[in-house]
């Protein structure tokens, strides 16, 4: 890694953006002012965090994975031995606002390269604001402070953090049905978060990890924990974007333990390629196996989510998690499988304000 250039107090103050780029967009509530920490990676944390920045953006705190290995990330990752970028720089450009600020900066970081016709280029796919980021970190020397300062860059309404310093790789179990007549098959052990991504394809996963096992979470992503009054758990790929960060031991230990409360976003789509055959109730199982202390104060779902035929169980499962569930419409009328951010928002504020 590049020596860092002297930046007095890399991770404190950061540049002011310029008042052009100042919020004209963002919603008030009508309520008091929340703390919020949002968990996950992905589009399913954008798709919150699009949503909180309109109540929440004066604390309002994104905590991503940092175990993703395929794409323009896992290139970087394996290349440069960084964190991946990617779900960082997806949760720094959903919380750019909907201004011409906002929404330039949130496109020069989502636009991908791609080589002219006949020519395969050493840029081909990657993402400019991956590249962004791991400049950053490279002149800075700290992963948060770089993330801090595209954050300023982009006039970012709240803070991204990653939940570990460090690159993290994930494994599974993937047990295969037995065809009839004969004995189960031996499980199959998967060891990338791409093929995890996949795995309900082939069958039921269990025991699903992180490594390294003693790997350190993030101080600052603690901190923002322990001083919220909301931690926001979904929408996103439950085992490698929800899940994960239930099994990095200081982080769930935090989550288990801060006085605040605790909201699930569900999923719009229960069968997916990680999760093929599960119900959402089958989902809040996996919280409730893999987090035993985890209480969950709200469960938002959307009622076309959640068949009536499962609600019994859906809710049952709530139960278990300790949460009330409220039923909110959030997905958008013209795609039913993703969450409209104003619908979310609303749901939100309702929800926080209960």
């Amino acid at each position: 890694m590049a020596q860092p250039f002297p930046v007095p107090q890399p991770t404190g103050p950061v540049p002011i953006v310029p008042s052009t780029a100042q919020s004209r967009g963002a919603v008030p509530s009508r309520r008091r002012s929340f703390r919020v920490s949002a968990l996950g990676g992905g589009h399913g944390l954008s798709a919150t965090l699009a949503a909180l920045r309109i109540i929440a953006a004066e604390h309002l705190t994104a905590v991503v994975t940092v175990a993703d290995d395929g794409g323009s990330s896992g290139r970087i990752r394996q290349d440069m031995d960084v964190l991946p970028p990617g779900d960082l720089r997806m949760a720094l450009a959903a919380l750019c606002d909907d201004t011409e600020w906002g929404r330039t900066w949130a496109q020069v970081m989502q636009h991908r390269f791609r080589s002219r016709d006949g020519v395969s280029g050493s840029l081909d796919d990657h993402a400019m604001g991956n590249l962004l980021i791991v400049a950053l970190w490279e002149l800075i020397g700290d992963p948060v402070g770089g993330l801090r300062w595209a954050g300023a860059l982009l006039g970012a309404r709240g803070q991204v953090l990653p939940m570990s310093r460090e690159p993290l790789t994930m494994s599974g179990l993937v047990h295969r049905p037995a065809r009839p007549g004969e004995e189960p098959p031996e499980p199959i052990r998967v060891s990338s978060q791409v093929e995890l991504a996949h795995a309900g394809q082939l069958g039921r996963l269990t025991g699903v990890r992180l490594h390294p096992e003693d790997a350190q979470a993030c101080t600052e992503a603690v901190t923002a924990i322990e001083l919220s009054d909301w931690v926001v758990f979904g929408p996103g790929s439950w085992y490698t974007s929800v899940l994960p960060h239930l099994l990095l031991d200081g982080l769930s230990t935090a989550l288990c333990e801060t006085e605040a409360k605790r909201c699930i976003v569900m999923n719009l789509t229960a069968d997916t390629d990680e999760t093929v055959g599960m119900s959402p109730a089958d989902h809040l199982e996996i919280l409730i196996d893999h987090a035993p202390d985890l209480h969950v104060d709200r469960i938002i779902a959307d009622p076309a989510s959640v068949r009536g035929d499962e609600r019994t169980a859906f809710e049952d499962a709530a139960a278990r998690l300790g949460a009330h569930v409220s039923y909110h419409r959030v997905h958008k009328e013209e795609d039913p499988e993703v969450h409209d951010p104003l619908r979310l928002a609303i749901a939100f504020d309702e929800v926080f304000g209960t």
